[in-house]
């Protein structure tokens, strides 16, 4: 019992002196309340000697506990770099949060860093409270000094690039997708994002080679498939660009957008029977409804059809009276059957309801492609398969022609 009690007093005061001068040390207020248990277990002790009792088991075990275990177990997270001090305003910080006071959060997070500037749960989770409060930039330097602490930190770097891409830094954004990709080239919102700056930027070619990469982890990504697509679209491969919807097709039966585009690869092919079904079916689709039944309508005009032509475009500029209206003026497809197309007489107070009516859902790179399609379908128009095989073939000479002199250019260079 004598000893058990001298062993107590020697590891309690041991502890309690070393835990003393590392708060004098480290000038850090946190340690006063690791004092204070140390103190009430060893107060515990000494009245258990000075007036000779013999204390339960339950004091017992509290007395070991606020007096050696909990200053030990102090000892042992800071070993492995997990302080007091930055324990306890973690705490203040997420409770803070849970009440929406961003900034007594921040004030114990910014308390963390002043004295660890490596702390990376405070840089991270400061990051997101600056992002929170629409403070991009601060949120970027944040993100940064978390990565900087830990590389793995992947999250963080695609964070960085949403930011920039947000604050129209594109190719900085670019930048940091492909070191991320380098890294972890199965990380799917980087290709996202990359694939989406890189159509932006007009540079379809590089679209298509981040696109194809990440299909090698997500084969049937509905997302990848349709945005490879709309990646060979933009470069006039029409026939991978078909394919492409196709596949996304089978994954999603109801995407009507890549419908539509399948509808006028059909008659930039002259696929008419093809061009019609795909157009009816994207006709479900509000944002596409008038659009659709426009094209429909020049499907009956090509077959002759008049009657069923005159009722699509009606339906059409019903849907959509403004821009339908000025397509159908500008096509001269029509003019055989414009004495009996509904034109409304005020086209300004028809364009305020039509915006009511239509939600606009199409991303931009949709769009872009949509609107290429419609152009690409209109040149085609009037092209024969013989014409259409003879552009192809002088499309693929001109690419031929390009890559050699590329390669001569190469040569020269690398004998100069």
């Amino acid at each position: 019992m004598l000893i058990e009690q001298l062993l107590f007093i020697f590891v309690s005061f041991a502890i309690f002196v070393y835990m003393f001068f590392r708060m004098i040390r480290r000038n850090d207020t946190s340690y006063v309340a690791i004092l204070v248990l140390e103190a009430m277990g060893i107060a515990l002790n000494f009245l258990e000697v000075l007036f000779d009792i013999k204390l339960n088991v339950f004091f017992m075990i509290i007395k070991y506990v606020l007096a050696v275990l909990v200053p030990i177990v102090i000892i042992v997270l800071e070993k492995q770099g997990i302080y007091l001090y930055e324990v306890i305003n973690l705490t203040k910080a997420k409770i803070s949060l849970m009440f929406n006071n961003n900034k007594k959060a921040k004030d114990a997070l910014l308390s963390i860093l002043d004295k660890n500037k490596d702390s990376y749960k405070a840089h991270k989770m400061l990051a997101e409270i600056y992002e929170k409060e629409g403070g991009m930039r601060k949120a970027i330097d944040e993100y940064v000094q978390a990565i900087d602490i830990d590389k793995q930190d992947y999250d963080s770097y695609y964070k960085v690039a949403e930011l920039l891409n947000g604050l129209d830094k594109k190719d900085e954004a670019a930048e940091m997708l492909f070191n991320l990709l380098s890294k972890k080239p199965d990380t799917y919102e980087a290709s996202m994002l990359l694939g989406d700056i890189l159509i932006d930027t007009e540079m379809y070619k590089e679209a298509v080679n981040v696109y194809q990469d990440a299909l090698k982890y997500n084969p049937y990504s509905y997302d990848l498939n349709y945005n490879l697509g709309i990646a060979y679209t933009l470069l006039n491969d029409f026939q991978s660009a078909k394919t492409c919807y196709e596949k996304a097709a089978e994954i999603n039966s109801l995407a009507y957008s890549l419908k539509y585009n399948l509808a006028e690869i059909a008659l930039i092919y002259k696929d008419i029977e093809e061009a019609q079904r795909k157009f009816l079916e994207a006709v479900n689709e509000e944002e596409l409804s008038a659009d659709s039944y426009y094209e429909l309508s020049k499907i009956a005009l090509i077959k002759n059809d008049k009657d069923t032509a005159i009722k699509y475009i009606n339906t059409a500029i019903d849907i959509d009276s403004k821009k339908i209206v000025e397509k159908v003026k500008k096509d001269p497809i029509f003019i055989p059957i414009m004495a009996r197309i509904s034109i409304p007489f005020n086209l300004e107070n028809r364009e305020q309801e039509d915006e009511r009516k239509t939600k606009k859902k199409l991303s931009q790179k949709e769009i872009k492609a949509k609107e290429h399609l419609e152009e690409m379908s209109e040149i085609t128009r009037h092209l024969s398969y013989n014409d259409i095989n003879l552009l192809k073939k002088n499309r693929k000479e001109k690419q031929e022609e390009k890559e050699e002199k590329q390669e001569e250019m190469e040569q020269k260079e690398r004998h100069d």
